[in-house]
């Protein structure tokens, strides 16, 4: 069988950045499994997958409009240092957690500090890197309606 958009897929993955560098992978944990569509993987790379079936082992480039998307400037915000408590340490590259106008959390990456200013980067900090997926599809299952 292979993997249509009707498919539950049981696959080890590997997502790593184009020199290598792995950020994710379940090669050596449990095997992920998922739905076609349910928002498990990434459109882009669910796309790559369709056509494999069980036993099959493939490695994908992925541009950024297949990953994260290219960085949006407009995700660049400048705060008033004062906006963060006063013994509140802030170092570049720390995340900070906000909360979205739905009270969501959002994640955000310090840029940069002045005595003034805190510059936060909410773009995902995989935006605009070609990466590289490597899937080996272990299960294809026909979802039943």
């Amino acid at each position: 069988m292979t993997i249509d958009t009707q498919s539950r897929i049981t696959l080890h993955f590997e997502l790593a950045m184009d020199d290598g560098a792995v950020v994710d992978s379940t090669f050596e944990r449990t095997p992920a499994t998922f739905t076609y569509g349910d928002g498990s993987l990434l459109p882009g790379v669910e796309k790559k997958l369709l056509g494999m079936c069980a036993g099959e082992k493939k490695d994908f480039v992925l541009n950024p409009e297949d990953a994260f998307g290219q960085p949006n400037p407009a995700n660049i915000q400048h705060f008033k240092r004062d906006q963060f408590g006063a013994d509140m340490e802030l170092a570049e590259g720390m995340v900070i957690s906000f909360a979205d106008a739905q009270r969501a959390e959002l994640p955000g990456v310090v840029q940069s500090i002045s005595d003034d200013e805190v510059v936060v980067n909410f773009n995902h900090p995989l935006a605009g890197r070609t990466l590289r997926f490597t899937a080996e599809i272990l299960k294809v299952e026909a979802v039943s309606s």
